[in-house]
């Protein structure tokens, strides 16, 4: 069995819901699962949405135009008339039902409760486009399957009950879901963290026993940088599962960090490819020795930069990093780059969830600390440490890092 994902680039509009459709005609549509995340830039005005009805503003508006965004591409799909129109209302009905509902101030859990329909809906779009034009498939709720913790926003996979819940499909049917999203013990929805459809598609892949996993995107492959922020990037014909994940982890947008890790456990081939040259062949990520360790670029923007001193001019031990460390997971806060020194510990963080205010408030109870907000961590993975001095150019830099393989700066 095959799983493919497709994200939000590639079903953004009608056309590109039939390109879908073109892409599998190249690969086979047979025994397949599809996961979809949601269209376009759905998630971001959906977010808008959870901030207004928290700020207490018109966000039944903002529904309404997403609604509409939404009608607007079903009409470029079917006629008149189909039922695919009623379903998109009804999900746009019960994100307004469940607002109007809601007594909860917990903003991660409204955020997942309304966020997630941006997926509901173009999966139900593109499972009813692909059965009308004999693309025969079944439509799953994720939900039913993904479980998770009540982590909100940031779900933990509960492993053994999805693996269980996934291994009863029949492996035989092709079949349509949604990225991003699993559900709790109380059938709640929780989201698995933003851009979490790549990791969707490793689960079932890995629950699945898959030959093989493909996540279509809008470049020809892993490349030795974003071509919309470097020039002369070359596409990567083959990486190792270890040298993907070490790029996902610095950033490298086109593969989600947590994606590798249950692919890896079963060999499960991983290919990265174009939806618009569906036939060219991408990039491959495997097991294997022949990895091309060539010079890949990877910047990281909106980081915030803070550096930790004790008060009173005593070391950074371990029981201050364990102090550190701990308010880190309590407000949910990721490091991306960390250097000590004797008395000071410099931690270059992304703050999702808006929590790094909060967490240097509590810090200051026991150390001096500075933060500096919208730096960019810029990676050279396979560094020419020879020549790094072309890497400086214009740049006001904060802190830097080498090692054996990886050159990093943090820079203004």
């Amino acid at each position: 069995m095959k799983v493919y994902k497709f994200g939000g680039a590639s079903v953004k509009d009608a056309e590109g819901v039939k390109n879908v459709a073109l892409v599998l005609e190249t690969q086979g549509f047979e025994k397949c699962l599809l996961v979809v995340s949601a269209m376009g830039k759905t998630t971001n005005a959906l977010e808008k949405v959870v901030e207004y009805y928290f700020k207490k503003q018109d966000y039944q508006a903002e529904i309404e135009l997403i609604k509409k965004s939404h009608i607007d591409i079903a009409k470029g799909l079917f006629s008149e008339g189909h039922p695919v129109f009623g379903e998109i209302s009804l999900f746009f009905d019960d994100i307004d039902s469940f607002l109007r509902r809601n007594k909860s101030p917990n903003y991660n859990f409204v955020y997942d409760q309304v966020v997630s329909c941006g997926e509901m809906i173009s999966s139900k779009i593109l499972s009813e486009y692909l059965n009308d034009i004999q693309f025969f498939n079944h439509w799953l709720d994720a939900r039913d399957y993904v479980k998770t913790d009540s982590n909100y926003r940031e779900g933990i996979v509960n492993w053994q009950e999805t693996e269980q819940n996934i291994s009863k499909l029949d492996k035989i049917n092709c079949y349509v879901t949604q990225g991003f999203i699993g559900s709790e013990s109380n059938n709640f929805t929780v989201t698995l963290g933003r851009e979490g459809s790549d990791y969707t598609a490793a689960i079932f892949a890995y629950c699945l026993n898959a030959d093989e996993m493909t996540i279509w995107k809008d470049v020809p492959g892993v490349m030795t940088g974003d071509p919309r922020k470097f020039q002369d990037v070359e596409l990567l014909s083959f990486i190792s599962y270890e040298e993907a994940i070490e790029m996902a982890y610095y950033g490298a947008s086109v593969i989600h960090p947590k994606t590798l890790q249950p692919l890896k456990q079963k060999n499960i081939p991983f290919f990265v490819k174009s939806f618009v040259e569906p036939k060219e062949p991408g990039t491959k990520v495997g097991n294997s020795t022949e990895n091309e360790l060539v010079e890949s670029y990877i910047l990281k923007e909106n980081q915030t930069l803070l550096n930790v001193e004790t008060r009173d001019f005593s070391f950074i031990a371990e029981d201050h990093i364990s102090l550190i460390f701990t308010l880190l997971a309590k407000y949910k806060i990721k490091v991306s780059l960390m250097q000590n020194s004797a008395i000071s510990l410099a931690l270059c963080l992304e703050d999702k969830f808006g929590t790094a205010n909060e967490f240097n408030e509590e810090l200051q109870q026991n150390f001096i600390t500075q933060m500096t907000k919208n730096v960019s961590l810029f990676t050279v993975r396979n560094a020419e440490l020879d020549s790094l001095d072309k890497f400086y150019k214009d740049k006001k830099v904060l802190l830097e890092q080498i090692s054996k393989k990886t050159f990093q700066m943090v820079t203004m």
